[in-house]
């Protein structure tokens, strides 16, 4: 958990460093910095230092975490000298990571223009669907909690809890829907009014497909709490998108308060980024939930398969062969045998479980997660932050590279 809780925290700071480099003043520092070799002029904007910053920043993270998940390839044991990678070796990471954010203000703003325009927003993309899945594995195993509670207490206390959340959640999006109607399809805004209705019309489509027969037969599982969830994140997505438009006959936000409104979508995007982390970390990534189900084959698994656990060995047990142990002690001690002698005993009982069993590491019994899916999560986290950052627009340089 230390770990996990680790690299979440460098992530924070990565992406708050992304976000302070958008400043005008830090932006002409930088340019002051590295002798205007960052200096890129814009179309829409006086410079694209900032914006280029963001992804420069952000860019240093996704590769930090892409190395990572290439040195950590099949480790399922932290007995496997690279789980020190994972677990271990904090300074030199963090150290690799500031050299590599420092290495990017090296390269080359053409570099940066292409990665904006045509990767990074497609791994952020890639991001959005993965957070579909994380919200239908989540709404799964909240409403089987709640009929488990349900079942097991007797109450309806748990009924009510569900299917108040349910409707909610329906509420919300319809109110949102009706509003969105009304503040954004006005006047010329035909492109607005088409995607409101998609995102209606999608949403009729999927309340009926988690009701009907056929999919109920072929997965009982499925109910109106996934899709209210499912529906409430469209509806979230498509509002976002449109209060970030800067056509101001169709955005009401751009017109009034625009800075505080993007203010707010960002900050509610990046809430979500860190539930969705923290989420995938705990349980996508814990049981390759993307990757498809065990670690052999088969279907994609929503469930986790339970990890057999020993019970932690508090007292070391005395072992089997004391005298034996013994008498090789005093020969070494004596000069007669070597060392080494002794060290291959021990580790003999260490391997058949006699000793001492380190009740602090709670992966004894193998990885309680994946730890290259778990880093692949954060490289695409950082591209979907640095989206989110820069209001998912294109940078156009005034001059070709």
């Amino acid at each position: 958990m230390a770990t996990r809780v680790g690299y979440a925290l460098l992530f924070c700071v990565d992406a708050i460093a992304a976000w302070i480099s958008l400043t005008p003043s830090l932006a002409r520092s930088i340019e002051e910095w590295t002798y205007k070799y960052v200096q890129v002029q814009c179309i829409q904007q006086e410079t694209c230092v900032g914006v280029l910053a963001v992804h420069r920043i952000t860019f240093a993270l996704a590769l930090f975490h892409v190395v990572l998940a290439l040195l950590l390839v099949d480790v399922h044991d932290t007995r496997n000298p690279r789980a020190t990678i994972q677990n271990g070796w904090w300074g030199p990471k963090i150290l690799a990571w500031i050299s590599l954010v420092v290495c990017t203000f090296f390269l080359p703003s053409a570099f940066f223009v292409f990665w904006a325009n045509y990767i990074a927003p497609v791994f952020a993309v890639s991001f959005i669907f993965l957070g579909l899945v994380l919200l239908v594995d989540f709404a799964h195993s909240w409403s089987e909690a709640c009929l488990d509670e349900w079942e097991r207490q007797g109450s309806d206390v748990w009924k009510y809890v569900l299917v108040g959340t349910t409707l909610g959640l329906y509420g919300m999006v319809l109110l949102a829907t009706l509003l969105l109607y009304l503040f954004f399809a006005t006047g010329p805004c035909t492109s607005n009014r088409v995607l409101i209705t998609i995102n209606l019309l999608l949403s009729v489509v999927l309340t009926v497909l988690c009701v009907h027969p056929r999919i109920q037969e072929a997965n009982p599982r499925s109910g109106l709490a996934q899709s209210s969830m499912v529906l409430a994140y469209m509806t979230y997505l498509l509002t976002s998108a449109l209060m970030n438009r800067d056509n101001k006959q169709c955005n009401p936000i751009a017109r009034g308060r625009g800075e505080s409104a993007h203010t707010t979508t960002a900050v509610l995007g990046v809430v979500f980024t860190f539930l969705a982390i923290a989420y995938s970390t705990t349980r996508a990534a814990t049981h390759t939930l993307m990757l498809g189900g065990d670690r052999t084959t088969g279907d994609i698994a929503l469930d986790p398969e339970p990890v057999a656990m020993e019970a932690p060995i508090s007292v070391p047990p005395a072992p089997k062969n004391t005298l034996r142990i013994e008498a090789i002690r005093s020969a070494v001690a004596a000069g007669s045998l070597p060392s080494s002698v002794l060290d291959d005993e021990l580790q003999t009982q260490q391997d058949e479980g006699r000793v001492l069993v380190n009740t602090n590491d709670d992966e004894r019994a193998g990885t309680r997660y994946h730890y290259s899916v778990f880093h692949v999560i954060f490289a695409v986290a950082a591209c979907y932050t640095a989206m989110l950052l820069t209001d998912w627009h294109a940078v156009r340089a005034v001059k070709e590279f």
